[in-house]
């Protein structure tokens, strides 16, 4: 099913993939044809491993083509959590690696010469005193503990310098992160594992995976037996991965895009090409798009997703920062699914030695995905060092089961909108 987004319309022209309609043999079976899978496949196929991937849609037709298209250091856990469980040692692991990330990006995008509009650059902003005040804590943390020198904090002058509203006070630039048209990123992974070797597979829904020495992975009209095993389903895992899904919840967020609205009116509400998003636990993030649109995201929803009510509730959280843009017409409005952890920290693992599975990035995704597919591709090849240090993180299902667990994190979530007003 296609997605009407600003993204699958501005896309790269696509290459299409046939549906798996056969048996075959491979060294590896992706299951996933997102970030995280193409990243995976790619990886391996550099390897020199023969791999299948198998996408249930389109490539890039879930979280991976429809996000707000930032590529983050840094988990959305945030680093105490991961000390906690893991250690000062691992946890410092971890943040490199995820800094790594970055770097990854950016020499695939040119190896590859992925035509994704990379641009560098983030920036978080405050609301009020108390989140001024966590910024400015986070800041001192990152570079003290981590050595990471890239973080530039601003008062609410120098935010006002940037971004032609007063709605912020205070705000982090990362210059060592980018923002980018995700879909058209994916699909560049996917063209340069295709041209590495991969046998893609669209419309092959997995329904059945029978484990074993050489699992077998089973679709309605083909079969894939391999070595390995990698599921890269994420929010869409379902019933492939009972004991996966009960560990992540698939959260709605919603993105418009207004009309073109030209370079210079663009360039006046943000002054510098850069992603912004707040530090509100239901935060909005926007950008510039290409071709002088705005790209705006806000608003989350834990009982499903309501595209009817995206494009007037998600204008309003927009005007409610830029409310010069009253005039402009909402073109494009759109959903999907990103799965988050009941940590917030990312789920990589082995359901066994020769399954292994990336899920739960929990809003990081375009970066961690990417670097996830490298883990993974070491830890088949026998370095599975920097994988393992993710595989130790524990992590907990949601609470309430399949019928309750959704009303419940609905009432949680009460208290977090509160907060972001106190």
């Amino acid at each position: 099913m296609p997605i009407s987004s600003y993204y699958a319309a501005s896309a790269n022209p696509i290459i299409e993939h046939p549906a798996l309609e056969r048996e075959l043999s491979a060294d590896v079976c992706v299951v996933g044809g997102g970030i995280a899978g193409c990243s995976t496949a790619l990886h391996l196929a550099q390897r020199g491993y023969r791999v299948a991937l198998l996408e249930a849609n389109r490539v890039g037709w879930g979280a991976s083509g429809r996000s707000g298209g930032q590529a983050l250091t840094g988990f959305a856990s945030g680093q105490r959590k991961l000390v906690q469980q893991v250690g000062t040692d691992a946890a410092r692991l971890m943040w490199d690696i995820s800094v790594e990330s970055l770097s990854l990006i950016e020499h695939l995008v040119r190896e590859h010469q992925i035509d994704c509009d990379l641009h560098p650059g983030t920036l978080h902003v405050a609301l009020k005193a108390r989140q001024r005040a966590e910024l400015l804590q986070e800041v001192d943390e990152t570079q003290r503990l981590y050595g990471y020198e890239k973080l530039r904090f601003l008062e609410r002058s120098a935010v006002e310098a940037l971004l032609a509203t007063h709605r912020y006070c205070a705000g982090v630039e990362d210059l060592g992160t980018w923002h980018l048209h995700p879909l058209n990123y994916t699909l560049g992974l996917a063209s340069a594992a295709h041209a590495s070797g991969v046998s893609i597979f669209e419309s092959s829904n997995v329904i059945r995976i029978r484990p074993g020495e050489s699992p077998v992975v089973e679709t309605a009209r083909g079969r894939v037996k391999a070595q390995y095993v990698v599921l890269c389903c994420n929010a869409y895992v379902g019933e492939l991965a009972p004991s996966l899904r009960s560990r992540i919840m698939p959260v709605g967020t919603y993105i418009v895009a207004t009309e073109r609205l030209g370079e210079a009116r663009i360039s006046e509400l943000i002054r510098r090409n850069i992603a912004v998003s707040d530090v509100n636990f239901v935060l909005d993030y926007f950008r510039r798009s290409a071709d002088h649109r705005l790209l705006f995201g806000g608003r989350v929803s834990y009982s499903g997703l309501n595209h009817l009510g995206t494009a007037p509730v998600t204008r309003r959280r927009m005007l409610n920062v830029f409310p010069q843009l009253a005039d402009a017409k909402i073109e494009y409005a759109w959903g999907g699914y990103v799965d988050i952890t009941m940590s917030r920290a990312p789920d990589f693992g082995r359901l066994q030695n020769n399954i292994y599975y990336l899920q739960g990035f929990s809003g990081h995704g375009i970066a961690l995905a990417t670097i996830a597919g490298k883990l993974i591709a070491e830890a088949i090849a026998g370095q599975s060092e920097r994988f393992d240090v993710f595989a130790r993180l524990e992590h907990r299902n949601f609470p309430g089961g399949r019928v309750l667990r959704t009303p419940a994190l609905v009432l949680a979530m009460m208290w977090y909108r509160i907060r972001d007003l106190l």
